[in-house]
């Protein structure tokens, strides 16, 4: 990956974490952006998203969807990018896998 895909990601990762903590409105929910992955011609982006507890992933998950246009206008704004990539919301799984692994593995050590 280029210097400057990196750079767009990053970018786009601290400016999305910044408007869903200000737009969306979650009670007793906690929306982290994890990652974005933007495509060579920044047409659309991968973006994971964390979201304890877990039970309320579904829900956020619908909110991002919901409030795209939203973060797609304001991003217009803020940054000097010509064409706001399409945004494809997804859980990132990546802590919780971790912990289960971590979990099997003490159970192992502890055998």
């Amino acid at each position: 990956m280029s210097r400057r895909m990196e750079q767009v990601n990053a970018m786009l990762q601290r400016e999305l974490s910044d408007l869903i903590s200000r737009e969306v409105d979650m009670e007793d929910c906690l929306i982290t952006v994890c990652y974005v992955d933007c495509s060579p011609d920044l047409k659309s982006a991968k973006v994971g998203v964390s979201v304890l507890p877990e039970n309320k992933t579904a829900s956020a998950l619908h909110k991002l969807r919901v409030n795209t246009s939203l973060f797609c206008k304001e991003l217009k704004g803020a940054t000097r990018i010509k064409t706001i990539p399409k945004f494809n919301w997804v859980e990132d799984r990546t802590e919780r896998e971790a912990a289960e692994i971590e979990e099997i593995l003490g159970s192992i050590h502890n055998s």
